[in-house]
């Protein structure tokens, strides 16, 4: 039974950060879902697949599975790097595409 602390990334569908500052530890699946040949449901016979814990910071989510003797991966979150912009540079004169009409 082992584990996954990472921090959630956000909605693609969003532009909000919000749920994202939290970390989250959650279990790999012991048994591989099957699908059932009547309904054609997938399910699983894992009951840790559905537990999912929230914490504040990395610390407190790594303390917790160190406290339980649950082995983990920690997986840091990538965090991307501004580019600069500028307002002025949609009317640079040397643009490959023009801006407007």
């Amino acid at each position: 039974m082992r584990a996954r602390i990472y921090q959630p990334t956000r909605n693609a569908m969003q532009s909000g950060k919000a749920r994202t500052k939290a970390w989250v530890l959650e279990f790999e699946p012991a048994s591989p879902r099957r699908i059932d040949p009547l309904m054609g449901w997938t399910s699983s016979s894992d009951m840790l697949s559905q537990v999912q814990l929230e914490f504040d910071t990395r610390e407190e989510a790594t303390a917790y599975a160190v406290k339980h003797n649950i082995p983990y991966d920690l997986f840091e979150p990538l965090r991307p790097t501004p580019r600069p912009k500028a307002y002025a540079d949609n009317f640079r004169y040397d643009r490959k595409v023009p801006w407007s009409h």
